[in-house]
């Protein structure tokens, strides 16, 4: 079963994720921030992290910077999901070590879509 972790402080956003996810069998985690992430990160491994960049406590920036510098983290697939859709901040996200940038408002069907192609790579 393939696992992932949606971190994003929209309770509509999860719910929707969590939904499509689950139905895809997928095991789904939540967090609501950066903090809360990097806790789960301690006790569970996902194949996947859908990271948004504005939230309270740690920015989705400082989350993925985190993520990469580890090593038991840094080869998980990290794809933000954000509204800050200007070409310097899919950038960042990026060079940040994103595997990808979808920004909102975004079709489920193709968040999912993606997701699953880019577990088979």
């Amino acid at each position: 079963m393939k696992k992932v972790l949606i971190v994003d402080d929209e309770p509509n956003i999860v719910m929707t994720l969590e939904y499509a996810f689950k139905k895809k069998d997928f095991k789904v985690f939540i967090a609501r921030d950066g903090e809360e992430t990097l806790q789960i990160l301690q006790k569970d491994i996902p194949d996947i992290v859908l990271l948004d960049v504005m939230m309270p406590k740690v920015d989705g920036y400082e989350t993925i910077s985190h993520i990469r510098s580890e090593e038991t983290l840094k080869h998980m697939k990290v794809v933000f999901i954000s509204a800050k859709n200007k070409l310097s901040d899919i950038q960042k996200g990026l060079d940040l070590g994103a595997d990808k940038y979808i920004t909102k408002p975004f079709s489920i069907r193709k968040v999912v879509s993606e997701i699953e192609t880019l577990l088979i790579k």
